[in-house]
């Protein structure tokens, strides 16, 4: 089986081909292709404009779906005839992407369908006008195409992505023997999201805790902006924070010489929500405490000063994601922990994570994406797209849930 996979959920165009195999009983999953756009422009702004993403994606569509097709060694280009021209259910399928739908109908008429044999697509959650984009090329080829359409949940597509490498055994479940094992803990922290999710199998959901304000990912990028630093903020607040890391002299993760201190909002609260808004508010308030009285007790200069609220900022949100996500584990007897999401994709966090679990000697396996599978792609969206082949519908059947929740389908 083969899978074209659509993903465009916020400010990445991306395109995936997932070849699926069955041997000895075990299922096996190769990558053909995935091919990631990532929308620079919005760096310019310090955060992501829904239209222009919405913009961007119509450009970058089809080029980037050529690109995997080429890669997978399945496009295969025919006589170019005008095929289409009066076609309805097309015009009506790009009614909004007037753009997208002049590049799709010349894509369409240009290449032969490839041998693929379903599209999966992001239906929900994102920004609702980049999800439209991504569901209507994907109505597009499944309508002209004759394919059915696996709508996908970007958050469960977090999670799955780690079954990527693994031999899936039979079951339906897809648990193994080694690995992923359930019930599995599954912590996803992103720019949109931090939830904390009991799974009890695949398809099998429970939000236990999320979020009551800002995501990790959205209070790194609104630190880093405080801090007069670049977009995203995740990246940047890393490496300055390693740079303190690797000068000064830690005692429990902390440096001793550090002279500001951040705060580790509902840490210990006996529930499993999380809030980072506070730190946001702390952050700016210290930034302008430290601008209008520059001899007031902190770091001897701003560049260190900023290097010093990186790593602070940094610590306190790893602080407050292994306590939740550790208590939630230890609370529901999780044999697994499983990390996704664009903030998963940090190091540190990583690094931590792994160190609690060794040092608390817990019997828990801790499972990552690839640091490259962490951030919003399509082979993600292909993964799910397989475990979910049987909720396949027609194109006219499919729309976008902006805010759709994991385990609905609405």
């Amino acid at each position: 089986m083969r899978i074209l996979a659509i993903e465009t959920s916020c400010d990445d165009t991306g395109i995936a081909i997932l070849e699926t195999s069955n041997k000895r009983q075990a299922t096996r999953l190769k990558v053909l292709a995935n091919i990631v756009s990532s929308q620079q422009i919005h760096q310019n702004y310090g955060g992501v404009f829904p239209m222009m993403a919405y913009r961007e994606h119509q450009k970058n569509l089809v080029p980037v779906t050529i690109n995997a097709l080429k890669e997978a060694k399945l496009l295969i280009e025919r006589e170019n005839i005008a095929i289409l021209d009066n076609n309805d259910n097309l015009k009506k399928i790009f009614k909004k992407e007037q753009e997208l739908y002049k590049l799709a109908k010349k894509f369409l008429e240009t290449y032969e369908k490839p041998e693929v044999d379903a599209i999966a697509v992001t239906y929900g959650p994102g920004l609702e006008p980049c999800l439209w984009t991504g569901v209507n090329f994907a109505r597009s080829l499944s309508y002209i195409w004759k394919l059915p359409i696996v709508p996908v949940n970007h958050i469960e597509a977090h999670i799955l992505v780690n079954f990527l490498d693994k031999q899936l055994s039979p079951f339906s479940d897809g648990r193994q023997k080694k690995g992923i094992m359930f019930p599995a803990m599954s912590l996803v922290v992103s720019g949109g999201h931090t939830q904390l999710i009991l799974i009890k199998g695949i398809g099998k959901y429970k939000i236990i805790g999320e979020t009551r304000d800002d995501a990790a990912g959205e209070c790194f990028d609104k630190c880093a902006k405080i801090l007069g630093l670049g977009y995203p903020g995740g990246p940047i607040i890393s490496k300055m924070a390693a740079k303190v890391k690797k000068d000064t002299y830690f005692q429990n993760r902390r440096p001793s010489k550090l002279q500001v201190h951040m705060p580790r909002p509902m840490m210990h609260t006996k529930d499993y929500d999380f809030s980072f808004s506070g730190l946001k508010t702390a952050v700016l308030y210290k930034t302008r405490d430290r601008k209008e009285n520059p001899s007031s007790p902190g770091s001897s200069g701003s560049a260190h000063f900023v290097a010093e609220m990186c790593f602070e900022v940094q610590q306190s949100i790893i602080d407050v994601l292994l306590k939740k996500t550790l208590k939630a584990a230890k609370d529901f007897k999780a044999k697994t922990i499983i990390l996704g999401g664009g903030v998963s994709a940090n190091s540190e966090l990583r690094s931590q994570f792994k160190l609690k679990v060794e040092s608390e000697k817990l019997k828990v396996n801790v499972v990552f994406p690839e640091p490259k599978l962490s951030t919003d792609n399509a082979l993600m969206i292909a993964v799910t797209g397989y475990f979910n082949k049987a909720k396949k519908i027609a194109w006219n059947r499919l729309s976008v849930h902006a805010n759709l929740r994991i385990g609905k389908t609405k």
